[in-house]
């Protein structure tokens, strides 16, 4: 008896790697190692054999989804009299701090823009709608940064509705990790994409009730034609995070520009005792309270092992 047989009375399918990978089909390998090489993170290790396993056949169930919607958005507009306009599909890709969620968007970029019927897949990270530090301190929320209040939400949901309505050009701002700030006057701009990878952390938070004036508020996931929420133990993903808080600190050494150069005097000892006080008061705090809650709202879980290696996937049934 088979995993997904098992749990047949849940809302959703569950799956070991290896009944995974088998339905990748005959999808083939695009990607080159010099090419994975780049679109992985920091102190994250992903092989072409986790591609292949993983990455692969959720590439070849997306183009499927989308190819279907395509065909619903053409038969509405046959219904409704008119002529048939490109309505990007919208992917949303939700985690943690540290999990690994932009490797996750980036080979998915890539993977997805081999398909010859959406060639076209831009990639946006919730980043780029932090508020400015110079806000964030203004509000006293500079130590909240990353929970849902230190977003401009309103701005978020404005960019996407504008790229899932098919606007010619769409704007978003761009974030910086070096400096750790919005870069004034820089933007990145979306052209009509077949498929657009909506990134962040907060992105599967469902919208509260109603707003100030009685309206239904309105939020990013509203949009999403499907939702990848990828996950791992919290005490993997804390141990992620201090890895990486120590490598950034010991790269900004010679980097004046880096916002980590304020940390360089430390020794790799207590800049691991820093980066676990940042995440055990602001990063784990927010996991707990805002972006778990979110994964069972999400059409796709990928389940982390301590290595990094994603040891299950989860697919909520139609």
């Amino acid at each position: 008896m088979t995993t997904v047989e098992r749990t047949s009375a849940s809302p959703f399918l569950h799956f070991s790697r290896d009944e995974w990978s088998k339905l990748r089909a005959s999808t083939p390998l695009t990607l080159s190692e010099d090419e994975l090489r780049e679109l992985r993170g920091l102190n994250e290790y992903v092989s072409l054999d986790e591609v292949a396993q993983v990455y692969l056949p959720l590439s070849r169930l997306l183009n499927l989804y989308v190819a279907a919607t395509q065909e619903l958005h053409r038969a509405a507009d046959t219904f409704l009299g008119k002529s048939a306009a490109k309505t990007p599909f919208v992917l949303g890709i939700a985690g943690s701090v540290a999990v690994g969620k932009s490797t996750t968007a980036r080979i998915m970029q890539a993977l997805l823009a081999q398909w010859p019927n959406h060639p076209r897949v831009d990639l946006v990270t919730t980043d780029g709608f932090l508020y400015p530090n110079s806000v964030l301190n203004e509000r006293g929320l500079i130590t909240r940064k990353g929970f849902p209040e230190s977003y401009d939400l309103r701005a978020l949901v404005r960019f996407v509705a504008e790229v899932k309505s098919g606007q010619p050009e769409v704007s978003a701002p761009v974030y910086s990790h070096v400096i750790y700030d919005i870069v004034p006057g820089e933007l990145q701009w979306v052209h009509r994409p077949d498929i657009l990878i909506i990134e962040g952390l907060n992105v599967l938070q469902s919208p509260a009730s109603r707003g100030d004036d009685g309206s239904p508020h309105i939020f990013v996931s509203d949009y999403f034609d499907f939702s990848v929420y990828v996950d791992a133990a919290e005490a993997h993903i804390r141990s992620w995070y201090v890895e990486r808080f120590v490598t950034l600190c010991l790269n900004a050494r010679d980097d004046e520009n880096s916002f980590f150069h304020r940390f360089a005097a430390l020794d790799e000892a207590a800049a691991a005792d820093l980066g676990g006080q940042v995440w055990d008061e602001i990063n784990g705090l927010n996991l707990r309270e805002n972006i778990e809650p979110t994964r069972s709202r999400a059409d796709l879980i990928l389940q982390k092992a301590a290595d990094h290696s994603v040891q299950a996937v989860t697919l909520r049934k139609l």
